[in-house]
Parts: C-alpha cells; structure tokens; sequence
C-alpha cells in the first residue's frame, strides 16, 4: 500500500438551484453557470441537464429550476472551490470510491476553505457596520422630523385620525 500516493481526478454530480423570474431567464442563468463552471481551472463538465422552470408551490409569482452537472476536476481542491463559488445544493462524488490526500493537498483544502470563510466573514461583518449606520442615521431623521412638526400639527393630526375612526364606526 502506498501512502504517499494522492488521489486527483474526482467525477461529480451537482445540483445548481436558481429562483426568480422570468422562467427563460431561469434557464439563460442556469446555462451561463454552466459555462463558466467549464472554464474554471482544473474543471470539465462532463454532462449538463437544464430542466424546466416551475412554479414555486410558497410564492406564485417566482419559478425555480435546476440543473444536474456532472464535472471531473483534476483534484479534490477544484471540487472545494466549486463548492464555494457555485453554492450548489447537492453534490455527489461518483468517483474514485475513494480519496487518499496527502497532508500538502489537505493544507491546499483546509486554507482554501479557511480563506473563503474568512472573506465570507468580512463581508457579514462590514454589512452588520453598514446596517446600523444605516439605523442611526434613519433614526436622527425620524427625530428631527418629529422636532420639525409642531404640537398644533400632531393635534390637527390627531384630530383628523379621530373623525376618520368614528366614520368608520357609524357605517
């Protein structure tokens, strides 16, 4: 038994889900992620099935599709990077049953994925910063708007709210 020997060549099935609508452009979507999963390095697609749009069953108004992929990627760290960029919902590994990595092409996947959660966590972090400026600054105008209507003008208010309501009681 070798120990040093490293499986590379990795065939996989992925599913890609998209939502949205038009239903075409479900389908155009799927299709341009196809092609641009083919161009990524260490990557082919071996085989591609685009379905056809439905309906979502929760929201009438959007339609979802998938499409079934079947890659081979040179090494087991192409499929990881696939994973990430590509976001699918499945993926299955239909060969080699199994995979020897050396303790390099784990470094190689464990700094990747380490690396992508990193770069995942800087955004979420910069959007939580984004959204409470945000809340302050909405809240500092909702204050000054509040400071800018006189009392008279929250009784008027108030009063025409009221006539409002009792209309509504007396039919």
């Amino acid at each position: 038994m070798a120990f040093n020997k490293e499986s590379k060549e990795v065939k996989a099935e992925m599913i890609i889900e998209v939502i949205g609508r038009p239903p075409e452009h479900l389908t155009e979507i799927l299709n341009k992620i196809i092609e641009e999963m083919g161009k990524e390095k260490g990557v082919a697609v071996l085989r591609k099935k685009v379905n056809e749009p439905q309906v979502m069953k929760d929201n009438p108004e959007f339609y979802t599709n998938f499409a079934e992929i079947e890659v081979e990627v040179e090494e087991v760290l192409y499929l990881v990077m696939l994973m990430f960029k590509y976001m699918p919902a499945h993926i299955e590994v239909i060969s080699p049953e199994s995979i020897t990595l050396t303790n390099n092409g784990w470094n190689e996947i464990i700094n990747e994925v380490a690396r992508r959660l990193h770069g995942y966590d800087e955004i979420a972090r910069v959007l939580e910063v984004e959204k409470n400026l945000l809340e302050r600054k909405l809240r500092e105008i909702l204050t000054q708007k509040k400071k800018e209507v006189s009392p008279t003008d929250n009784q008027n208010a108030e009063e025409s709210i009221g006539k409002k309501e009792s209309k509504k009681n007396k039919k």
